[in-house]
């Protein structure tokens, strides 16, 4: 069984390639989602998140507020530390155990979509690293049609995370998504071909 990571910066479409990955037949295991529940009511996060950030638990709704959080992460680099102190480690449990159940299940290729692989040093737990890419103009223009996204927020995001240069830098795979979405595909594509 092969172990992709799969990355990129902020609008660069990595869920849309990990899609496409899906529809080749590779098991997904998604970062973002596993951070998503493990904040929720019942997931192994919520309380320590909840007592280490109080002004974020909405005590009536029993519920994270997440834009809350993500306010107070993007704009303090020590409560950032101590929110990854608590969330990385679930998310690699959680990566591991999605590993041990699809190599049970003789699956072929699985893919991990971490948007933080390379600062998490995660390329060490994967075979092979696949980061897309896009034009800056193109990323740029694609996650200021998001909701609720202003141009400050976007800087932002972009400032925690590591440079779109460096990701491809020390990926294995470059896939560039900025000239369409069939040329994207037969990206991946090849690159699945290549490593059978």
């Amino acid at each position: 069984m092969i172990v992709f990571g799969l990355t990129g910066s902020i609008g660069m479409g990595k869920s849309t390639a990990a899609l496409m990955l899906k529809k080749m037949g590779c098991q997904i295991h998604n970062s973002d989602k596993a951070v998503h529940h493990a904040l929720s009511p019942n997931g192994q996060a919520f309380e320590e998140v909840a007592l280490t950030f109080p002004d974020v638990w909405d005590k009536k709704t029993h519920t994270i507020k997440r834009a809350a959080l993500a306010n107070i992460i993007f704009n303090d680099i020590d409560a950032k530390e101590r929110l990854e102190q608590i969330l990385h480690p679930i998310v690699q449990q959680a990566q591991g155990r999605f590993i041990q159940k699809c190599r049970r299940l003789q699956q072929d290729f699985v893919v991990l979509d971490i948007p933080l692989l390379f600062e998490t040093n995660a390329q060490n737990r994967v075979d092979y690293t696949i980061v897309v890419s896009a034009p800056y103009a193109i990323q740029r223009a694609r996650v200021l049609k998001r909701p609720n996204m202003s141009e400050e927020k976007f800087y932002a995001i972009l400032d925690a995370q590591m440079p779109d240069k460096e990701k491809c830098a020390l990926a294995d795979f470059i896939v560039p998504t900025g000239l369409g979405m069939h040329y994207t595909f037969g990206c991946l594509k090849n690159i699945l071909e290549d490593v059978r």
